[in-house]
Parts: structure tokens; C-alpha cells; sequence
């Protein structure tokens, strides 16, 4: 709006000073009169360009307006001038008139492709969109044949494996009974028997991620399983040379929940925690309370997790470690969806990790 004025003021200064030159100037200079009035398509031509039909019709008016007490009182009498100077005014309306058609036209079909060209964006994001999420159905197949064929191979890993491996452990148990602590051989016998547990682990990390795991609600506190939890890893946390700390406060933050599976999920981020952390660094877990439920924030000061790599640690069989497995949070985070929980991780490289938890409230609140 403010432009348009400013044109039409510039329009109008320029018509003004064209015809003062007219007016002003002798009539025997009549070649500067000729030239004046070629002047006035200038004005003309400009409205005409940014008005259009109505701006040149207009302003070519205007300056016949301006233009006819000059022919009338000035050149009165003088037939021949007359009617050429009429004449140049029936070209002003006729060159306005027509440049501002024109100009009008073209911009109509500028706004035409513009509007076609903002069309064709929008079908160019909404195809993106449906191709993205093609892609994501594609790999939620995928995910759901692995996790088919996941369930087969823990139906064979259970006979086959499970057992053999009870039998191995228990053998063990038997021949370090016979070595004192300190042989070589107790030694050797402790590492088989951790071995075995930690391949034992495996299993039932394949089993719990091969079927669906029922979940046992009744009166859970989560202060209590986090402590517990405290308890567990602390000697471990001690070895690594990294603090440890629980900030739960005085409310119990009781839920429904199956305290066992819970407490499994826990143990998984933190064992996490801890072997991202360096010496001297830090784990923080914080419980706290809002209107919709309970959050649980795991924080620690470690190695972080690349862009590309946070954007997966939660697919099956994907892992950064030399000896994972690549299911510890998948299975936590299907834990945690059975209760009804959400689970995000925020990580930058070099800066650490926070993994929050929000369980929400049973129906009707809970009493602290």
C-alpha cells in the first residue's frame, strides 16, 4: 500500500513538471513543446506498468486533462497545431490503454504460473511425505519378519542352548569346589562360569524380545526399585570410578506396574550409563512428579551418541558395542510401552546422555 502511494505521487510530480515546461515556455520555442510532449509518456507507460489497464487509462485521462488548456488557449487559432496536438492526446489514451492491457495480462499469468508453481510444491512435499512414510511401513516389515524370525530361532535357542548350558554351569560350580581362590585354575573356572551366565543372558534377551511378555500389574514403588537398582550397581559404578546418585525425594511414586520388568528396564539404561561414562564422570538418575504421571531422568557425562546412531539404538540387533547384542533397549523400551510409558533419549557427542521415562498415573492418581 505505502508503495502504491509513493508511485502514484511520482506519477502525479511527474505530470505536474511536464506541464509547467508547457505552460512556461515560449510558444515560438515550438520544437521544446515537441519534445515536452513526448514527455508525458513517460507517466503514462509507468502507470500503465504498475496498474495496469485502469492505471494507464487513468493517467493517460489525466494528462489529456492537463494537457487540452494548453492546445485550447495557447494554440488557439492555429488549425494545423491544433489537430496534431489532438491527435497526440488520442495516442495517449491509446498508448495507456494498450501498454496497461498488456502489462495486466502478463501479470495475471505471472500470479497463474506462481499459483501453478506453489501447486506443484505442495504435490512435490505431500509426495515426500507419502513416500517417507512408505519407507517407514517398509521398515516396520522388515522389523516385524525379524522379529518372525526372531521368535523361530528362540524356540530352537531355548532347547538348544538353555540346557547345555545349565549343565556346563552347574559342572563348573563343581570343579571350582575342588581349587581354592588364588589357582589358576579356580581362575579359569570363575571366567567359564560368568561366561556362561553372560551367554545365558543373551538367550533370554532373545527370548524376551521374541514374545510378548505379559506384564503383572499391582502396587509398584518406583523409589524403591530405583534404590534397589542403587544397590545392585553400586560396586560396579565403584570399579569404574564413577558417582553414582539417586534424587527421588520422599514419595514413594507408587504406580501399577510389574516391579520385576521395571526393574530390568532400569538396570539396562544404567548398565548403559556406566559404561559410556569415563573415570571421574557421573551418573544422575532423578525421579520426579507431574500432573500426568512420573519421570524418571537417567544423566550421565559420557561419550554421547552420534547423530545417526541415536536415531537406531532402539531397532533389534542394532549396536555400537563390540560385544552387544543390540536388544538391551529395545526390550526396555518395550517394557516401558507396556505400561502405558513413553521413553526419549537426548545425546550429543562429547556431551552425554539423558534418557527420560514417563510412566503415567493409574486412574484416579495415587496417593504419596
Amino acid at each position: 500500500m505505502k508503495q502504491s502511494f509513493i508511485r502514484i505521487g511520482l506519477l502525479g510530480l511527474s505530470i505536474l513538471g511536464i506541464s509547467l515546461l508547457h505552460y512556461l515556455t515560449p510558444l515560438h520555442l515550438h520544437y521544446l513543446h515537441d519534445i515536452f510532449q513526448r514527455f508525458y509518456y513517460l507517466p503514462i507507460i509507468l502507470a500503465a506498468l504498475w496498474f495496469g489497464f485502469r492505471g494507464g487509462l487513468t493517467c493517460s485521462l489525466l494528462v489529456s486533462i492537463v494537457y487540452a488548456p494548453h492546445i485550447l488557449f495557447q494554440w488557439g487559432g492555429q488549425l494545423t497545431v491544433e489537430m496534431e496536438k489532438y491527435l497526440e492526446i488520442v495516442m495517449y489514451n491509446i498508448v495507456g490503454s494498450v501498454t496497461g492491457l498488456l502489462a495486466q495480462r502478463e501479470r495475471e499469468r505471472s500470479l497463474e504460473l506462481q499459483r501453478t508453481a506453489e501447486g506443484l510444491e505442495e504435490s512435490c512435499n505431500k509426495l515426500q511425505a507419502q513416500s517417507e512414510r512408505i519407507i517407514a511401513i517398509e521398515e516396520q516389515l522388515r522389523r516385524s519378519e525379524k522379529l518372525s524370525t526372531l521368535g523361530e530361532m528362540a524356540a530352537v535357542l531355548a532347547h538348544e542352548i538353555r540346557n547345555p548350558l545349565g549343565s556346563i554351569r552347574g559342572t563348573a560350580e563343581i570343579l571350582r569346589d575342588d581349587y581354592r581362590p588364588g589357582d589358576p585354575k579356580h581362575e579359569f573356572i570363575e571366567i567359564q562360569i560368568k561366561e556362561t551366565e553372560r551367554l545365558n543372558h543373551v538367550v533370554e534377551d532373545f527370548l524376551r524380545m521374541a514374545r510378548q511378555q505379559p506384564v503383572e500389574l499391582r502396587d509398584c514403588s518406583l523409589r524403591e526399585e530405583l534404590e534397589t537398582i542403587m544397590t545392585l550397581v553400586s560396586r560396579d559404578a565403584h570399579e569404574r570410578g564413577v558417582a553414582l546418585s539417586l534424587e527421588a525425594g520422599t514419595d514413594p511414586a507408587m504406580i501399577r506396574g510389574d516391579g520385576e520388568k521395571l526393574r530390568q528396564a532400569f538396570l539396562n539404561i544404567i548398565l548403559n550409563a556406566l559404561q559410556a561414562t569415563p573415570t571421574s564422570g557421573s551418573v544422575e538418575i532423578v525421579l520426579d512428579r507431574d500432573e500426568t504421571g512420573f519421570g524418571i531422568h537417567f544423566r550421565d557425562n559420557g561419550s554421547g551418541i552420534a547423530a545417526d546412531n541415536l536415531q537406531r539404538i532402539f531397532e533389534p540387533f542394532y549396536t555400537t558395542k563390540t560385544d552387544g547384542t543390540g536388544l538391551g533397549l529395545a526390550v526396555t523400551r518395550k517394557i516401558i510401552e507396556a505400561h502405558d510409558g513413553k521413553m526419549d533419549i537426548e545425546s550429543k557427542p562429547g556431551q552425554g546422555t539423558t534418557v527420560s521415562i514417563h510412566l503415567p498415573l493409574p486412574t484416579g492418581g495415587t496417593e504419596s
